[in-house]
């Protein structure tokens, strides 16, 4: 490692003060505090919130098959001068201390640990802010601190006008959506340079200014998904021949689209399930029924958590229904969702099933109602995308003959449906005997009512399911979700297979 050079005046008189150990602790916190600056900085870099929006740094991630970025490009860049003046091996060091990069044998390159994924919830975690003062070179880096001592965040992002001047107001997207809250009702309200700040949650300001230009009906709604939609470059909408994250085109063509439409119950409610712009299953979150106390929050788990450390304990203790589990990679914490609201009684056993993993002792709680709302609408639209998967697998099968599908007769198990395709599903299993006259092969481990049996859908998928919403976050939930379609009614309640 370079050794940094200190300037010694020209003629420098003697001292007799000394150095003590209160200075030298004094200096080696100042020191990890600037390592920890520059490594959540280049996390930012790598991030879900950016990485597949910023060209340049995609560029470099798809250069590579194995998206090895070299650590001397990163430190070139004009928010990394202030370390990178250290030395690039003092970059290098700070970067082995992250949770989410890993660097390179030769100590020359670093990339993510994971895949990236598309972000999902971020207009609930977002909050407006505005009354800052004109731009300079540093705001940027004293709005991130600013925003940082409120709570973990994703981004902040200066707005600005056609001429790309600042507007002196912010967009924050919080890594949690407890972030929003604890920043708008924070006491004292937050100030900036001693300046009340004007605060509102994103979504509060997107129907500030669409009453205030008096938009309704479509027009309305065009104005939601703008300030719902990331602008400019975005590599989900760039074929992955192009180099992007968008199926090609072949994929595509080979995308079959239910005939009716798809729904799913959950907690009781039916929910039309749409499209996205990525094509991606989704429901609207003012749809999402709301059940309060269904949720509980865990927490001591330590570094070696296993979700069946959780979910087999509980598989059945509620119906079989095994519950959808909500955890980041690293964090000493996680959610449990419920298919009902606990009673006290429920809470017991919950706290009686799971006392300890791998030695730790676990605590249960209850969490805010903002946050179980947020995370209710986030389990939902899991669901969702995994019901549409479902419904088009199944349109796939029967557009092809029947292969694997669900047009076997009734006299014999066939050969079994496939369960889905790519990492998020598992093979269905082998049946025996021919199908019937309506052709193709019975899937053998469909249940009595048609469906699949949740214990087989997702075996294997829980598996090999990536994290989502930044650069370590998984969400798990339980087996299939209910897919309800209009030509067949089912009610299994659940959710995307962890």
């Amino acid at each position: 490692m370079s050794e940094a050079v200190v300037e010694k005046p020209a003629e420098a008189a003697p001292t007799t003060e000394k150095i003590t150990a209160g200075d030298v602790e004094m200096g080696n916190d100042e020191e990890k505090m600037k390592k920890d600056r520059a490594v959540r900085q280049v996390e930012f870099y790598f991030a879900d919130s950016n990485l597949p929006y910023d060209k340049f740094m995609w560029s470099l991630y798809s250069k590579d098959p194995e998206h090895w970025i070299p650590i001397d490009t990163i430190a070139s860049f004009k928010r990394m001068r202030e370390y990178s003046k250290n030395g690039i091996e003092w970059v290098t060091e700070a970067l082995r201390t992250s949770q989410y990069l890993e660097v390179d044998e030769t100590g020359k390159k670093v990339r993510r640990k994971t895949e990236v994924k598309e972000p999902q919830g971020q207009f609930a975690r977002s909050i407006y802010a505005k009354g800052f003062p004109d731009e300079d070179d540093t705001l940027q880096a004293r709005l991130e601190e600013f925003f940082q001592g409120y709570a973990s965040t994703n981004e902040v992002r200066m707005r600005r006008d056609e001429n790309k001047k600042f507007k002196n107001s912010v967009f924050v997207e919080f890594t949690e959506p407890s972030g929003v809250e604890a920043f708008l009702n924070a006491d004292p309200k937050p100030t900036f340079d001693g300046k009340e700040l004007i605060i509102m949650t994103k979504e509060a300001y997107c129907e500030m200014k669409i009453k205030e230009k008096g938009l309704t009906g479509k027009a309305a709604e065009r104005k939601r998904d703008n300030f719902n939609t990331r602008r400019g470059f975005n590599a989900f909408q760039i074929p992955k021949k192009d180099g992007g994250l968008l199926e090609d085109a072949a994929s595509l063509a080979l995308d079959v689209k239910p005939k009716k439409d798809v729904y799913m119950e959950y907690f009781g409610k039916k929910l039309l399930i749409t499209r996205d712009n990525h094509g991606n299953g989704t429901v609207k979150e003012e749809d999402v029924p709301f059940v309060k106390g269904s949720t509980l929050k865990f927490e001591g788990v330590g570094d070696n958590f296993a979700w069946n450390d959780i979910k087999q304990p509980m598989r059945d203790m509620f119906e079989g229904k095994t519950p959808f589990i909500d955890y980041s990679r690293g964090d000493n914490h996680g959610l449990v969702g419920f298919h009902a609201a606990l009673s006290e009684e429920d809470i017991a056993k919950v706290k009686e099933a799971v006392k300890t993993i791998n030695g730790n002792e676990i605590t249960w709680s209850t969490i805010p109602e903002e946050d179980e709302k947020a995370f209710m609408v986030r389990r939902a639209q899991s669901g969702a995308r995994h019901a549409l998967r479902q419904a088009e697998e199944t349109a796939k099968e029967t557009t092809r003959g029947g292969r694997g599908g669900n047009r076997g007769g009734n006299r014999g198990g066939g050969r079994g449906g496939r369960g889905g395709r790519g990492r998020d599903a598992g093979r269905g299993g082998r049946g025996r005997g021919r199908g019937g006259r309506s052709g193709g092969r019975g899937e053998s481990n469909k249940s009595a009512n048609g469906e699949m049996d949740p214990a087989q859908v997702g075996e294997k998928r829980k598996r090999a399911v990536e994290p989502d919403g930044g650069p370590d976050v998984g969400v798990r939930g339980q087996d299939a979700p209910p897919l309800l379609q209009s030509a067949k009614k089912t009610k299994t309640d659940g959710e995307e297979s962890s």
